[in-house]
């Protein structure tokens, strides 16, 4: 009798130990689920915002055409800073910044671009996308007009030109969704433009 109940015990305990592990394993698949979906939305955004508006930021358009812009395609685009910030990051050497202008590596603090990413289905919530410049660096452009070619080692074959980039820009890219701020995603993005 006691030796049944004792295996009796054991089995429960061995039936108890796998059930925990299947819902911890259906948590964890979850968890990652909605991670890799706002990972996602973070690359979207990042690719909005460096293949679309920058150009524009370019080309002299103010936030307000921006924004009616992409408001056809119900993103939402705002500029919290306006774009006399962004035109500044985008121009100048971080040290060379207004104060207004931030540089603190979270991208919810005072962005340069937030908008709304629209989820796929009916019932899923959307996307915050929050996007900001924190640092911009000289690319390797040279103006000076100084050939470094001729009567040299290699001079035989021919010279090799890099593509040039005036800047490099860090960008912080945070998705996050709309209705719980913990299902979130951030990037750090070096692009060169």
């Amino acid at each position: 009798m006691v030796t049944s109940l004792m295996l009796t015990l054991i089995s429960l305990t061995i039936i108890m130990a796998l059930f925990y592990l299947l819902e911890m394993g259906v948590k964890t698949s979850g968890a990652q689920k909605r991670y890799r979906t706002a990972l996602e939305a973070s690359y979207g955004g990042a690719e909005v915002v460096l293949k679309d508006v920058v150009p524009l930021i370019f080309q002299g358009y103010s936030s307000g055409k921006i924004h009616d812009e992409f408001d056809t395609a119900g993103l939402d685009m705002q500029f919290p800073s306006g774009t006399k910030c962004m035109q500044e990051k985008l121009n100048l050497p971080t040290s060379k910044w207004s104060s207004s202008c931030s540089s603190t590596i979270n991208p919810k603090s005072l962005p340069d671009v937030s908008f709304t990413l629209q989820a796929t289905g009916a019932s899923t919530a959307p996307f915050t996308v929050f996007t900001k410049i924190v640092d911009t660096l000289k690319g390797n452009s040279d103006t000076s007009g100084l050939q470094l070619e001729g009567a040299g080692v290699a001079e035989a074959s021919a010279v090799i030109t890099p593509q040039h980039f005036p800047y490099v820009y860090r960008v912080e890219v945070q998705a996050e969704r709309s209705v719980k701020a913990t299902e979130q995603a951030n990037l750090s993005v070096l692009y060169a433009y």
